[in-house]
């Protein structure tokens, strides 16, 4: 079952942000047309390696806009702007990921697009914002990070600040944008009323902050970076060494650290009055870290994981390879198999959301321009090669 079948988004889009969210609409059934100039080669994902699937198309690209359609058009141009109002007579929405002062000037806002369908969606992520000092600004998820205050909390406290390995800014955004963009079209059809929709990285950044920016806002507490991964008020919630290797365990209510303490069998853990409670776990965390390495440190990870999973919140720490390899990973059936025109058996992520239990269909974006004779007309000039 495709739920967002019958919604036709436009998208103007590159890189992360807007992509990442288009593409869970797509494999939610909605038909996702990506608007991309012929003469820059289209998306300039298409060619970040470096691992390429034929001529401008990479395994990059293609993590971000699966089952979404291409037409080479250029809307600067007076035959591409009539092709383009066009299509968006016939769409619900017309999204963007641009600096935030090119939707007006390319006339992909409401008010450009209001008069060619007043129901009209437009969803507009930026670096910055619209209408502000930063509207022309470019920008990227790791400056939103490092700005935000975000990578004064990643990594160890006698480290510099780090980033996440991944672009979780980026894909936060985009599916904050999409729930804008849904929210307004439900709107849109009661009404018949569109409107702009606005979301970007530095807003989302800061909103990551969540409890810690509360926690500032309103006592001046200043948060650091916490040792071992550990959780800023709860323990022990953090990484804790094996015979072997690490294991991450989450004590976030009483009753999993008791379980944790009777399992590891330490009658010390049992009697020492610093770890009575969980303020006072938290007031002596370098302690109980010694403890916990201690005791844990006698077994391997295997051993740890088979005494106390699905009983303690516990995980192995894995890198990408082991976490692929893990026979979970193949029960969870987050790895599909696509055909692609240059690799047969191209390996995708599956979409994370079941529909009636089953997950979503997939298929490969695209090649630029592929889709241009199907949605436009073929008299039409502005078309650009497929």
């Amino acid at each position: 079952m495709k739920p967002l079948a019958g919604l036709r988004i436009l998208t103007f889009e590159q890189f992360g942000a807007g992509p990442y969210g288009s593409m869970t609409l797509a494999d939610l059934g909605a038909e996702v047309i990506k608007v991309e100039n012929p003469a820059t080669g289209g998306d300039a994902s298409r060619q970040v390696g470096p691992h390429a699937l034929g001529e401008n198309d990479s395994q990059y690209f293609q993590t971000f806009n699966l089952n979404k359609r291409s037409v080479a058009l250029d809307i600067k141009s007076p035959e591409g702007r009539r092709a383009f109002h066009d299509l968006v007579a016939g769409s619900e929405a017309v999204m963007n990921n641009l600096r935030g002062d090119l939707p007006a000037t390319l006339g992909i806002d409401y008010a450009g697009l209001r008069s060619i369908k007043p129901s009209i969606v437009c969803l507009h992520i930026s670096a910055y914002g619209r209408g502000n000092s930063r509207t022309a600004w470019p920008g990227y998820d790791f400056l939103m990070q490092a700005e935000s205050g975000l990578m004064s909390l990643t990594g160890e406290p006698d480290g510099p600040p780090s980033r996440t390995g991944q672009s979780m800014i980026d894909y936060m955004t985009g599916m904050t944008g999409m729930v804008g963009l849904l929210s307004a079209v439900m709107r849109a059809r009661a009404t018949g009323e569109g409107c702009d929709v606005d979301t970007c990285l530095f807003d989302v950044a800061v909103h990551q902050l969540a409890y810690s920016g509360t926690w500032y806002l309103n006592g001046g507490e200043v948060p650091g970076r916490q040792p071992r991964s550990a959780h800023p008020s709860l323990a022990p919630v953090q990484t804790v060494r094996t015979r072997d290797g690490w294991i991450y365990v989450m004590c976030m209510k009483a009753k999993f650290w008791e379980q944790l303490r009777d399992a590891l069998g330490s009658e010390s853990l049992r009697a020492d009055p610093r770890f009575a409670s969980q303020a006072l776990r938290r007031a002596h965390r370098s302690e109980l870290t010694e403890a916990l390495d201690a005791a844990m440190s006698t077994q391997s990870t295997a051993h740890w994981l088979g005494l106390l999973s699905g009983k303690v919140p516990v995980a192995p720490i894995h890198d990408v390879a082991e976490a692929f390899a893990s026979p979970f990973m193949a029960e969870a059936d987050m790895v599909r198999t696509l055909t692609h025109p240059a690799k047969a058996d191209f390996r995708v992520l599956a979409n994370p959301i079941r529909i009636g239990g089953e997950r979503l269909s997939q298929a490969a974006c695209s090649a630029l321009g592929a889709d241009s004779d199907a949605l436009l007309s073929s008299s039409n000039p502005a078309r650009g090669p497929a």
